[in-house]
């Protein structure tokens, strides 16, 4: 018969994947607590960072219906849970892991879908989504510049071709 805590941890961790857009699976072998801590804070306020039971982690992720970790959950592992922005999670645990390299990352879920130590790697070398729209927005806003000096050409070539016969005019007949 499972242990009330048990329970009570197992609804807890599935929660965390209910509420997770993203989740990248890590194992910390040989990190200080210190250091987890400085990874925590590295990760943001959108992600949460929690060391976990592997069995417990097993049956919560079924439960929640996440198969990215079958198989994976095993040794001291971690999971990242992240309700933000996943991009700069994933740069978080890069630029920790290129620090200490104790870190590794074993696998990860974005948006329901299992991805790969490389995918979440790659997902780091992505530009945030706030970078991504700032550009959207200044092609956009190009475009739109381009069109209106194109459409204001030829009135001003107008204007022009207008204001040189009239000084023409004005200079024939001082003569």
């Amino acid at each position: 018969m499972p242990k009330p805590r048990n329970i009570a941890a197992v609804k807890e961790i599935t929660a965390l994947f209910e509420a997770s857009n993203a989740a990248v699976l890590t194992e910390y072998r040989g990190l200080s607590v210190a250091q987890i801590t400085n990874l925590r804070k590295a990760l943001g306020p959108d992600t949460t960072y929690a060391v976990l039971k592997n069995t417990l982690t097993s049956i919560a992720a079924k439960e929640a219906g996440v198969t990215a970790f079958e198989g994976k959950l095993s040794g001291p592992s971690a999971i990242a849970f992240i309700t933000g922005d996943p991009v700069e999670a994933a740069k978080g645990l890069r630029d920790f892991a290129k620090a200490n390299p104790q870190l590794i990352v074993k696998s990860g879920m974005l948006d329901g879908r299992a991805i790969s130590a490389e995918e979440v790697t790659a997902l780091a070398d992505l530009e945030s989504r706030e970078v991504l729209l700032a550009k959207v927005a200044g092609v956009l806003k190009a475009s739109q510049s381009k069109a209106a000096a194109l459409f204001q050409a030829p009135l001003s070539k107008t204007v022009r071709t207008v204001e040189a016969l009239r000084e023409k005019q004005a200079g024939a007949e001082a003569a």
